[in-house]
Order: structure tokens, then sequence, then C-alpha cells
């Protein structure tokens, strides 16, 4: 059996450039791409695979037979989430609100609650210049995603994953990172970049997860991310210009490792990568 290193890149808010470091990255290591932003997935616009295989990820939603139901309401009390409510003395379910955790059922005295599935999103696979890709895709109008994630990456294949998370420290990012054996952390250097790349240095550093930081959009290579991370001692791997180029390539949806300048960025965020992370 080979072995199995995770790779996540995030970013303390969105739109800082985590997707184009992902794919650009994947490619150039030989490395599995795995889409976790599973609310607005799109590294596949860059990657253009050929998909090979598409799963149905389901989860339990409770159901009430109300010949059994007694109307104690125990369900409805027990549910920290909401999903089972009172309406006209019969309990009503909001399955988009339910967190499948089972409860409801194991509080019922009269054995009046089963389980029936609900399909909430799909697992796609795919094949892009050799490398393996993989996202899951969330149900419009869904409204928990964690499932889906815990599906996507609890079965990840034998290699270096280069997990592309949701943007943000929200649940979705935490569940990501329980699968992380280190960390990318892409930020840029505004004053919005440095105030969400310390929530999210802050995530990283409770879970005991190894990071590096790239710097996109970078103007003055003296800037306010720099000094941050130097004070607090964190490596930065990489740091991307502020080009039109750049803007040009990404909004038609080509990979900037197509152009040579660019290339050797992301080979030698590789290399750095394996010096300063893989290697613990």
């Amino acid at each position: 059996m080979g072995v199995r290193i995770n790779i996540v890149v995030l970013s303390g808010k969105g739109g800082t450039g985590k997707t184009l470091v992902s794919t650009n990255l994947a490619l150039i290591m030989k490395s599995n791409y795995v889409d976790a932003d599973v609310e607005e997935p799109n590294g596949f616009i860059f990657l253009k695979p050929k998909i090979k295989n598409i799963d149905n990820v389901e989860v339990d939603i409770p159901s009430i037979n109300t010949k059994l139901c007694q109307k104690c309401y125990k369900c409805v009390s027990f549910c920290e989430f909401n999903a089972l409510a009172i309406v006209k003395n019969d309990i009503l379910v909001f399955d988009k609100l339910c967190h499948s955790c089972g409860g409801c059922k194991i509080v019922c005295p009269f054995n009046a609650i089963s389980y029936k599935k609900k399909t909430i999103g799909i697992i796609e696979k795919g094949i892009s210049d050799d490398i393996l890709c993989i996202r899951g895709v969330l149900n419009v109008g869904e409204m928990i995603s964690v499932p889906l994630i815990k599906e996507l990456l609890g079965n990840l294949e034998s290699n270096i994953n280069i997990i592309d998370s949701a943007p943000g420290t929200s649940c979705n990012v935490v569940n990501t990172l329980n699968y992380a054996n280190c960390a990318i952390l892409v930020t840029e250097p505004t004053e919005f970049g440095l105030h969400d790349l310390k929530r999210a240095v802050a995530l990283v550093e409770d879970l005991k997860i190894p990071f590096g930081v790239v710097v996109n959009r970078v103007i003055e290579h003296n800037n306010i991310i720099k000094k941050y991370c130097e004070e607090k001692k964190i490596k930065i791997l990489s740091e991307i210009n502020y080009e039109k180029k750049i803007a040009v390539l990404y909004s038609s949806g080509s990979l900037l490792i197509d152009d040579e300048n660019y290339k050797k960025i992301f080979i030698n965020l590789s290399k750095k990568i394996k010096e300063h992370l893989l290697c613990n």
C-alpha cells in the first residue's frame, strides 16, 4: 500500500487565489487534485478532466410513523438543530436542517422513528493530464455540506493529494483540515487579507498542522503579510506578483503553468513544500 499525504490549501477569505494555487500545483507535483469547496467547486474549470465516475452521497433523514407516534415530542425537545417541530399537534421534519445524528430515534420511546435516504450531492472523479481529479458537488438548496466533505475525503487515494478547501474558517474548513498532514495558506497583501490570514493561522496552529504561506497579488515585496510572517516566524513558500497577464489567463480558464515564467513559480513552490512541509 502506498503512502497518502494530504496537503490542504486554504485561505482566510475568498478570492485570494486558493484554486489558482491548488490546480497549478497539483499538475506540477503530479498529485491528485481534490476540490473540497463543495458549495462552489470550480477547479474543474481549469483542469477540465474527463469524468470517469459519478457517485451519489446520501444522508439519513428521520421519518415519523404517525400510527406509532404518541405525540410525546421527546424527539422535538432533543433536536438541537430544530430539524423537528410541532405543527398543529403533528411533527414536521425540516430535512435541510437535519444533521443525521440519530438521536431522535434513540429517544423515541414508541419506536416511531425510522430513517430514509436523501441525496445531498455527488462526487465526481476524472482524469486530467494523467492526474486524478475528484470533487464534491453539493446539491443546490442544501444547507449542510459536512457529510459530503467527509465522504469525499474519507477514502482518498494513496499519493499526494492537493485538497482545495472552502474559503474562510467555517466548520467546512475545520472538517477538511481533520484530514490534513500539512497546509498551505493563500493570502493577499491587504488589510482584509492579513485579518483573515490571522484567523487561518490560529486555526492550523490550534490543530497543530504544519503550514506555510503563499502570498498572491504582490505589488511590493516588503508588505504587511511579509512583516507579519517575519514576526510570527512563519515560512513564506512563494510570492506571486500582481500582473494583468495572470488575470487574463485565469479569467479564460487557462492554467498559469502553460506559461514558462509562471511555471517556474510553481516548480519552486513544489520544492519549498517538499523541503519545509513534507520533510516533517
